[in-house]
């Protein structure tokens, strides 16, 4: 019993001494960059070359394999925590500036790492991952540098944050792609074109079934999870969805990501990030001294000129494109250079890319020490940069040709502008969102079916036919929905009424019905015989043309479920909201801003809502916005949600209060375009004229909202205001008549 308690100490004696040195010495650089108010990950880096076998002054790491594998873990949990600080929903808020921002910036700096990497001689592969590894900035070392500068709650802030959420997705697609290329050894477009299908439709499948299970097992089990259990099955998810992307060819990186992302859509998200942050800091640490024991000082030596080069064109390609990218999404010239000079670093996911190329064996060796010595140079200059923004933005400013100058300012302003979706853009948006998701729900039942369900029950007298009656009871709610549900009513009600561009919906139309009826019989023919398969085909249609509304609501049942986890974390907010304010006797109610009512554009101190009918109110809702406990300057818009704090009586006053203010629609009327323009004042009419003097809003059916004057925006002008020649109107008001305006 001691020799077997003495062999394992022995076997386990490198194992903890390496990890003890290298927690030692990224104790002690941490302690010296926190003094010196550096990044933690130089600290990290360094920490690591000392305890590397590069460095003969300092103790060596001895089994560098388990070092190897605990960086692996260690870059599944840095995925797995930023996949909870990013939720889905968070991409749809960065919008289209973030994305446009972040997309120029990769295609640029993956071109400019590739040629760079080409014209140093080096192998296509190299020069692939060099081109990858340049165009991810770092979120670590930005953030940390935000908050130390204190420039965070700045607008350019928000649009470099976006930006960074847009690449760390695009990121994760990039190192997908790169594992195919590797394997393969060859750029195919078909077979780039079939990796990008089988991403989204596993990230689909997975998403879906994610949100549908996850939070209902947090939620059922919540009374039953103290902080340690809650800990072990979050991790577990995690582990959980890394075998899954691994088993289907994925990196194991992504498969975290996912289940953070999923997590993050939960209640208990903020509690289950707080419970990893040590484990993913600890592991995260050990990543970070292992990138730093790859630093050879022969190897840097030897490539110092691919060093400065690289360092080079990250700074300054970076910064180009980031400024390039965000003044093509309509940002100002000053946003754009703070914007792009943020982003003029890499960091993490370079590493991340860097280890994947070494862990293939398809990149030189000398390729991981250059990326870390490009991403140490580059994120001692961030703090500099960032700094450098607003005086070279200035600086540019007065250099660049007025004319330029003002181009920029015309096409932020117009992209500035309201953009009004048509009825055929709604529908047709709809109408291939719903065809495109359920259609990778129902193969995905049908290949599972095929793959665990066929297997088990075959061997019975009846197996093909069990199966294939389960299979079809299972698809049965989304082939509903995919062939027979209505979508966006509004919509193809009006372009039905008014006889205009009904045949795309037509074609969609017969085209779902069609796509219905071929997945019943694909089902019957996997399972059945072809002589029978007609047969059940036949049976299969006549069964599910009959049971419409049973299927109906079996599918808003599953819908339902699936909303409310989604929703589950803002509703709990609002809940909680809710129960803060209600007061004794009073109740909370929501209602919704009809589009036609009188009170729309005005403020709660012009409407005295609540002298008229004794309710407050307890927040606004517009769209993603909530505003909580609005001033009495806030304005009502169309469609906004407000809810209200009352009693009955109140409460039904107030109801009656919007209802007498909601304006009848004549039967026929003559649609108009209401739409934000900017108007370049040149005209001598005009000028020298006050606002209620031009009689602008009298010629525009509108009104003037702001006004760009020297490169300063004044939002609501007095009527009074004089006007001067080149300022820049911002009138809401209708198309044709604004059109009209322009010409003259």
């Amino acid at each position: 019993m001691l020799l077997t308690v003495g062999s394992a100490t022995t076997n386990l004696q490198p194992l903890i001494s390496d990890l003890g040195l290298i927690l030692m010495t990224a104790g002690i650089a941490v302690l010296i960059f926190k003094i010196l108010k550096q990044p933690l990950v130089l600290g990290y880096l360094i920490a690591g070359f000392l305890a590397g076998s590069h460095f003969d002054f300092f103790p060596s790491i001895k089994d560098v394999h388990s070092i190897e594998v605990w960086a692996e873990i260690g870059i599944v949990f840095l995925l797995f925590s930023l996949g909870l600080e990013f939720s889905f929903k968070k991409l749809v808020k960065v919008g289209g500036t973030a994305s446009i921002t972040a997309t120029s910036q990769i295609i640029f700096m993956v071109f400019a790492g590739f040629t760079a990497g080409q014209l140093m001689s080096w192998k296509i592969m190299d020069s692939i991952f060099l081109g990858v590894m340049l165009s991810i900035s770092s979120t670590t070392i930005i953030l940390k540098t935000f908050d130390e500068l204190g420039v965070k709650a700045q607008k350019f802030a928000g649009n470099v944050i976006g930006a960074l959420i847009v690449q760390d997705i695009l990121a994760i697609l990039m190192m997908v792609l790169l594992s195919t290329i590797a394997v393969s050894q060859q750029f195919s477009g078909s077979e780039l074109f079939l990796s990008v299908l089988k991403l989204i439709f596993f990230l689909t499948i997975w998403f879906v079934a994610g949100i549908f299970f996850v939070p209902t097992l947090l939620k059922k089990t919540k009374h039953l999870l103290s902080d340690e259990m809650l800990l072990i099955v979050s991790l577990a998810l995690c582990l959980l969805m890394v075998i899954l992307a691994s088993n289907v060819g994925f990196s194991p990186a992504l498969g975290a990501f996912i289940m953070g992302s999923i997590i993050a859509e939960t209640t208990q998200a903020e509690h289950i990030e707080h419970l990893v942050k040590p484990v993913k800091d600890l592991f995260g640490a050990v990543f970070f001294v292992s990138v730093g024991m790859l630093i050879n000082p022969d190897t840097l030596i030897e490539y110092a000129l691919p060093v400065a080069l690289l360092t080079i064109i990250t700074i300054t390609g970076q910064s180009f494109s980031s400024t390039v990218g965000s003044l093509l999404a309509g940002q100002p010239l000053k946003q754009s250079v703070q914007t792009g000079v943020s982003l003029s670093q890499i960091g993490e996911f370079s590493f991340i890319i860097a280890t994947l190329g070494a862990s293939l064996h398809v990149t030189s060796d000398f390729l991981y020490p250059i990326i870390v010595a490009v991403s140490a140079i580059t994120t001692f200059t961030t703090p500099y940069m960032v700094a450098l923004g607003t005086p070279l933005a200035i600086y540019l400013e007065k250099k660049l040709p007025r004319k330029w100058v003002k181009s920029i300012q015309d096409y932020s302003a117009n992209a500035d502008a309201i953009k009004i979706m048509t009825s055929l853009q709604i529908a047709l948006r709809a109408y291939l969102f719903q065809i495109i998701l359920h259609s990778i729900i129902i193969i995905a039942i049908i290949l599972l079916s095929g793959k665990y369900l066929l297997p088990f029950v075959q061997e019975t007298e009846f197996g093909h036919t069990i199966a294939a009656f389960i299979t079809l009871i299972l698809v049965s709610p989304f082939l509903w929905a995919l062939s027979l549900r209505k979508i966006a009513t509004e919509a193809v009600n009006e372009l039905f009424s008014t006889k205009k561009q009904r045949g795309p919906i037509m074609i969609l139309i017969f085209f779902r019905i069609g796509l219905g009826l071929f997945f019943i019989g694909f089902i019957v023919n996997n399972f059945f015989s072809p002589a029978t398969a007609v047969l059940s085909l036949i049976f299969a249609i006549i069964a599910y043309f009959s049971f419409p509304k049973r299927l109906q609501k079996r599918y808003l049942t599953i819908e339902q479920h699936f909303l409310s986890n989604f929703n589950e974390r803002e509703i709990s907010k609002t809940k909680h909201l809710r129960k803060d304010l209600t007061p004794w006797d009073g109740h909370m109610a929501t209602f919704d801003i009809a589009p036609s009512s009188n009170i729309i554009g005005k403020t709660l101190n012009e409407l005295r809502i609540r002298e008229k009918t004794g309710i407050n109110i307890a927040f606004i809702k517009r769209g993603e916005i909530t505003i909580n406990m609005p001033s009495r300057n806030e304005r009502l818009f169309p469609k906004d949600e407000v809810c209200v704090i009352g009693t009955d009586t109140q409460v039904k006053k107030f109801k009656k209060y919007l209802n007498q203010n909601e304006i009848e629609p004549p039967e026929e009327s003559e649609q108009t375009d209401i739409v934000l323009q900017h108007l370049k004042l040149k005209n001598l009419e005009y000028i020298g004229k006050s606002i209620r003097e031009s009689k602008i809003r009298e010629k525009t059916n509108g009104l003037v909202v702001g006004i760009e004057r020297d490169g300063k925006r004044i939002l609501n002008p007095e009527s009074h205001l004089i006007l001067e020649e080149n300022d820049i109107l911002w009138v809401v008001g209708d198309k044709k008549l604004l059109s009209s305006i322009i010409q003259n």
